[in-house]
């Protein structure tokens, strides 16, 4: 018994494969939903209001005022 091949029957392919080979088939179907989530999240996000993110600070925030240095933990 022969399998069908790719280029000339894709489909046939596919669903042979999904019996046959089912691993191949999956890691084919999970690595078609990366791309494919490039342009399906953004519009899923903006329907949920899942705007930008906040600026990640860049630096440790001073408190104002005068600074008290700690005593009596010197060596």
């Amino acid at each position: 018994m022969s399998y069908p091949q790719f280029f000339q029957q894709p489909l046939r392919y596919l669903r042979w494969a999904s019996h046959e080979k089912p691993a191949i088939f999956y890691s084919f179907v999970v690595g078609l939903c990366g791309p494919a989530s490039f342009f399906v999240a953004p519009p899923i996000r903006r329907f949920f209001n899942d705007g930008p993110r906040e600026m990640i600070p860049l630096t440790y925030p001073i408190p104002p005022g005068h600074r008290r240095i700690p005593e009596g933990y010197d060596d």
